[in-house]
């Protein structure tokens, strides 16, 4: 494992350890529930906006894995202070960078069910679009 790989994964079981943002926000603007049904991680999501539909605070709560837990909890760093149109238009790659290590294909479901509840989140509350791979419901995602 390289000098960099060991580096993420401390960051990783970092956020995973003391995750940020999380607990689940009241009052609050935007709300989704989902559970990976490979491995049984499950994420909810809430968000509060600012004016504009800026994204004042994320909250959110689950178990699982290291990976979905730290995942979730860096987005809800990476999408504050951004409005919902733009964390929707939001390409999965930009997470995937701030994770930083090789993920398996279970790994990646993993990694990406904290991302993809926060934009079933903003679609429920400000109509924002789904990613176009979901066609009408979120893949491998069970929503509520």
């Amino acid at each position: 494992m390289s000098e960099f790989e060991q580096l993420y994964r401390e960051v990783i079981l970092d956020h995973y350890r003391s995750p940020r943002n999380h607990g689940l926000l009241e009052p609050r603007d935007a709300y989704a529930e989902g559970q990976n049904p490979l491995c049984g991680d499950e994420i909810s999501v809430t968000v509060r906006f600012g004016a504009g539909d800026v994204i004042e605070k994320v909250g959110f709560e689950g178990q699982g894995c290291a990976i979905s837990q730290a995942a979730t909890s860096m987005l809800s760093d990476l999408v504050t202070g951004r409005t919902a149109q733009e964390v929707a238009a939001m390409a999965k790659d930009e997470l995937l960078e701030e994770i930083g290590i090789p993920l398996t294909p279970v790994r990646l479901k993993c990694a990406l069910l904290g991302f993809g509840v926060l934009k079933v989140a903003l679609h429920k509350a400000k109509g924002t679009p789904l990613p176009e791979e979901w066609g009408t419901s979120a893949g491998d995602i069970t929503l509520v």
